[in-house]
């Protein structure tokens, strides 16, 4: 019996020397992980954003290991996209600073020949109506781009009702109706007799469609516009739709992007802003707006807007 004791006793032993030594090398990987996350940290303090630490999958650090990697990575990522936003803004204010600088330029040029006496009578009257032309053209760009930028910052307060967007549809479009006639340009319109109600800020929505049309009239050379609503259980298709010019393929991809403007017989009269403001606005309203075009043949909107449930 002593002897089946002294047996028992050497086991236990020899276990629990096993069980010692196994915790001091867990203790020695603990520490040595613990150093390596102490260097990796001091690194990534000093702006070493690309140092990772490898770890094990047995490794009792290996979770913090894991934070720390991703923090870095979300890091790495912030800043990227800080520095992008920073290079679009210097691209986006020496865009703007050329297109404040040569139409205000331009408008003093005729204003000091009115001024100096340099032009008289009827000359004297066409610098006037052309100065006065280029200075509300300045001061459409300069409301247009206080509302992108209200936008962009997410102050724009918006002022959301539920209204029947056919009949909103109707008095908007019947705005455009003597300005389409003017312009040359045949319409056709679609937009159901039955209500359809839908979450809007109407003033917003105003807009979008203003500013889809006078796209239209301003770069397509479209001599036909059509504008059509369907709806569905779930949402409200609008159709705006020319035959005008098209947007190339190359184009299609960025037209909604701030200052993006395609060739020059498009965007002579542009600024880059209006179909940025319409994304925008549409996404505000929890909706989609999408583009198909082909050259000589065309360009169609589509916006989906969500019904109420």
């Amino acid at each position: 019996m002593a002897i089946n004791v002294n047996v028992y006793l050497i086991v236990g032993l020899g276990f629990s020397i096993l069980i010692i030594l196994y915790l001091i090398w867990r203790m020695r990987r603990v520490r040595q992980q613990l150093s390596f996350i102490k260097d990796a940290l001091h690194d990534i303090k000093d702006g070493n954003l690309n140092r990772r630490i490898v770890t094990r999958e047995n490794d009792m650090t290996k979770q913090i290991c894991y934070d720390i990697n991703s923090i870095v990575i979300d890091s790495q990522l912030r800043i990227i996209q800080q520095r992008q936003a920073e290079q679009a803004y210097k691209r986006l204010m020496t865009s703007l600073s050329h297109d404040v600088k040569t139409p205000l330029t331009s408008l003093v040029g005729y204003l000091e020949a009115i001024e100096k006496g340099i032009v008289t009578g009827t000359e004297r009257d066409e610098y006037i109506h052309v100065a006065l032309d280029k200075a509300n053209r300045l001061k459409d760009f300069v409301t247009i781009l206080f509302e992108w930028v209200k936008l962009d910052a997410r102050e724009q307060v918006f002022h959301f009702e539920i209204l029947d967007i056919n009949e909103l549809s109707r008095n908007i479009i019947a705005e455009w109706v003597p300005i389409l006639e003017n312009a040359g340009i045949e319409y056709e319109v679609e937009i159901p007799e039955r209500e359809c109600f839908l979450r809007i800020d109407s003033n917003s929505y105003m807009r979008i469609l203003n500013n889809l049309l006078e796209n239209i009239i301003t770069h397509s050379g479209a001599d036909y516009v059509s504008f059509r609503i369907f709806e569905d259980t779930q949402q409200v298709k609008i159709l705006v739709m020319d035959n005008g010019r098209g947007i190339s393929s190359g184009d299609l991809p960025y037209i909604f992007e701030r200052m993006y403007q395609c060739d020059q017989s498009r965007s002579a009269k542009g600024n880059g802003f209006g179909l940025s403001i319409v994304k925008e606005l549409v996404s505000a309203h929890k909706g989609k707006i999408s583009v198909s075009s082909t050259l000589e043949r065309g360009t169609v909107f589509t916006i989906l807007l969500p019904k109420i449930l």
